[in-house]
Order: structure tokens, then sequence, then C-alpha cells
């Protein structure tokens, strides 16, 4: 079927004299609202619920908050135009067929429309079951690279550890895009497995420490060890820890997501508190009681705090020295925003910092285009994006820009070395740990030389 045909087989809709049908630009057989249902056209395995399904209206206040369609203005890119084609499968109307595919995979799975729908449609797990549908769609090179990386390489974390080592010899083999994505691979020592508090102790926290963050932004997870010892946390690394499957989630492979999220509850056991350092990685463990469906999940999940708004929540020990920023801009990350809904807190933590001036991203609430693997998969979108975001930044003139997640930080990295912008991207929790140093700097710095005494005045015998 076109994915692009505007009028059925028998004529024109009904529209508005010289205007484009409520439902143009919409797939074969889809409709937004309606009563006919045929026999469901899904394949076996996770897909879309009705009862998700049907809490859409379409209502359409989705549109002016989502990325894709404010790009295109095509229904087909909007959130009301991919569950309506969502829809239309469920309700027999339609095929899951390369045109659904190609709908589907555009969307950068942002969840902005989350945030404005009246509704609470569940637009993540939509999202997240159809792209189960589409993956025996995909071509056999398609298949044997994600076989490849979200099979093989991201559940193993010796293997992830083994690729990360030998990327520069396989960096000649990689996209341009890709290369131009991938920074160089952490070369900092390995995390403790235990480091103790410094002064009194206020509790025992784990760290999950990632499969990317850890084997290309380590810095962060040993600032993030440094920070919370620093102000009083005992930090455990459980050595059985994995991937948590999130990019697994996002692209179709649901039921690797599951295991991953049931060994992420074996190897952090009853840790009070589950901390993360990747905004992507904590918003998955917030909701793994929905993926797993079970009491001991949605328990562990209860547990779970990104170290950014854990922080914030406990209060830091405010450093007394300014880590040689003036001005840093903080970026949003999507999951962080839509589905932990942090905002104020990060700022607030940063602005503990002495000297330090935050200022918002314009149209900083827009994703970077990261999104995962979408930054490989869907390059067209995803540098429109990222040469947004990057222009953004340099425009608000700060020195460096603040972001919480591994993903966004390799895009926009690219975006800014592509603009010859010399902007830093950190972690919130480096610039934390960049001040810490320099405040302890302060206190080693050698006490200056004695003044020389006046010469004492003469007395009267000497006069």
């Amino acid at each position: 079927m076109d994915p692009l045909r505007t009028e059925p087989p028998d004529g024109p809709p009904a529209g508005p004299p010289g205007g484009t049908s409520l439902g143009g630009r919409m797939p074969e057989g889809v409709r937004f609202v309606g009563t006919l249902r045929l026999a469901p056209a899904w394949g076996p395995g996770d897909a879309p619920s009705d009862e998700d399904l049907d809490r859409c209206v379409a209502c359409g206040l989705c549109l002016a908050d989502c990325p894709t369609y404010r790009l295109t203005g095509e229904e087909t890119a909007s959130p009301r135009g991919r569950i309506a084609a969502m829809r239309a499968v469920a309700e027999g109307r339609a095929e899951v067929d390369l045109a659904l595919a190609g709908v589907l995979d555009a969307c950068l799975a942002c969840r902005a429309c989350e945030d404005v729908c009246p509704s609470h449609v569940p637009y993540g797990r939509l999202i997240e079951r159809a792209r189960v549908q589409l993956e025996p769609l995909r071509t056999g090179r398609e298949r044997r690279w994600r076989r490849l990386g979200l099979g093989t390489v991201l559940t193993r974390p010796w293997l992830t550890s083994l690729v990360a080592r030998l990327q520069p010899l396989g960096r000649p083999f990689l996209s341009r895009r890709t290369r131009a994505l991938l920074p160089p691979r952490s070369r900092e020592r390995p995390l403790p497995r235990v480091t103790e508090p410094e002064g009194e102790p206020r509790g025992t926290v784990a760290l999950l420490t990632g499969c990317v963050q850890d084997r290309w932004y380590r810095s962060v997870n040993l600032a993030s060890a440094r920070v919370l010892a620093r102000n009083g946390w005992r930090v455990v690394v459980p050595p059985a820890q994995g991937c948590c499957g999130s990019l697994h989630a996002h692209h179709g492979r649901l039921d690797t997501a599951r295991d991953l999220a049931r060994r992420t509850l074996r190897a952090f056991g009853d840790a009070d508190i589950v901390l993360s350092t990747a905004a992507g990685c904590s918003a998955h463990l917030a909701e793994l009681g929905d993926l797993l469906g079970t009491e001991e999940a949605s328990a562990f999940a209860g547990r779970t705090r990104d170290v950014v708004a854990f922080l914030a929540e406990q209060g830091i020990e405010p450093p007394s020295a300014n880590p040689g920023v003036e001005v840093v801009a903080y970026h949003d990350a999507c999951h962080a925003l839509r589905v932990l809904h942090l905002r104020d807190e990060p700022r607030a933590l940063l602005a503990r910092v002495p000297g330090l001036r935050i200022v918002d991203v314009p149209d900083g609430e827009t994703c970077c285009g990261a999104a995962g693997l979408y930054a490989v998969t869907q390059p067209p979108m995803a540098d429109a994006l990222m040469r947004a975001k990057a222009e953004a930044i340099a425009s608000t003139g700060a020195s460096v820009v603040a972001s919480a997640n591994p993903g966004c930080t390799m895009q926009i990295a690219a975006g800014l070395r592509a603009l010859g912008t010399a902007v830093e991207v950190l972690h919130p929790v480096e610039l934390l740990d960049r001040a810490y140093a320099a405040e302890d700097d302060e206190g080693q710095a050698p006490s200056p030389p004695p003044r020389p005494r006046a010469p004492a005045a003469p007395s009267r015998r000497q006069r």
C-alpha cells in the first residue's frame, strides 16, 4: 500500500473546500475514531492493547510538541497519526507491513506527547509494543546487525568491554555517521566495588554503571561515586550487573529487555537504593514494574533513582569553590523530563556551585535526535534535530552544556563539533565533582610567605 495515499479507492473524502482532509497522508485503511472492528492483524508477540489505543481521542494537542511533526508537518509523523495507524492494524483494516514500519520507525519515542495528552495515552508503551511487530519485516542485514549489537554485544558485559577496546581497529569499517558520533572509549580505572563515605555515614547506595556509560563515559560514574561519598553515602557496585535493557525495549526487543530486567533484579538483590547515572537507564528502571508485570519488579522500580534527582532530594554539602565555569547551559534529556519529570532538581543542584550561572537552552524541551539508535537508523531527521540543538546551545554563550544522558551527550558533542564550537559537554555530577576538587585544591595550596615586618620604630634613646 502507498503510505502517502490521501484518497481512498472510491474517491476523495469529504472535507473543507480547498483544504486538507483530517486523515490526509495516512496509510490506506487508517482512521482516527470509530466503532467498526474486524479481526486484529497483529502477529504473535507483544502488540499495542485495545485499551491503550482507545484512550486516544484524536484531539491533536500532541502535534505542536512532536519534533517529527514540527519538522515535516505530516500527519503520519505525529503521535495522532501513528496511533491511528496502530488502531487500523488492531481493527484489521491495515496490515503490519513496510508502510507501517516507515511510520513507526520515524518516531523518536521522546514521549513529549505524553506531557500534553489530556487522555493520558501511554504512548511509550504503545510504540515499544508496536515495534515488536516490525522485527520480522527487517531485512536480513538489519536483523544481523540488531542481533549482533542488541542481542549479543550489549547482553554480555565482557563482550561490550572487548568491543570498546577494539574500537580503534573497527572504526574504519563504521559508517561516517557512526564514526562522527562515537567518542573514544574510557581509559579511567574501573570503579571500586565499594567506596566508603567521608564524614558521618548517611546510608548505602548501589550504583548501576550501565553499558554505554561505563565503557565510553566512565568518568561520569567515577565522579558520581566521589560526589556521593563526599556527601556521606557508601557506594557499592554489584559485580553481576549488566545492561539494563532500555535500548532493547525502545527498539522492538522486549523479550530481551525482560531477560535483562530480571538479571538486574537479581544483581541488585535487596539494595535499598539503586542509582543510575544515565537518564535513559533511570527512566527504564522506573518502569520495570510495567515491563515485567510483577510485584517484585514494581517494588524494585520504587527503589531506583536517577543520581541527579537523588542528590537534589537528599541534599549536598555545597562546594565552596567554582570549577572554572561561569555559565552552563542545561540540556533536558527527554526521558528525564517526560518520564522522571525532572526539571527543577538538576538546576537547583547546580545552583549550589558558587559563581555558576545556569541558563536554559532555547527550545530546550525538543529532542536532540539521539533517541537510542535513532541517530544511526534515521540520519536525516536526527541530523536536523542535532543541528538545531547545537545551534541553540551555542547561542547561549555558555562554555559548558550539562547533559545527564550518554546518548544525548554523544549527539550534542557531535553537533557542536560540526559547528566548530568549543563547548564542553559534561554530566551535572561531573561539574559538582570538579567544584569539590577545586575546593580541595584551594585547601591544599601552600600558605603564602609571611609578610616582612616593618622595621621597629627607633626608641627615644636611639634618636
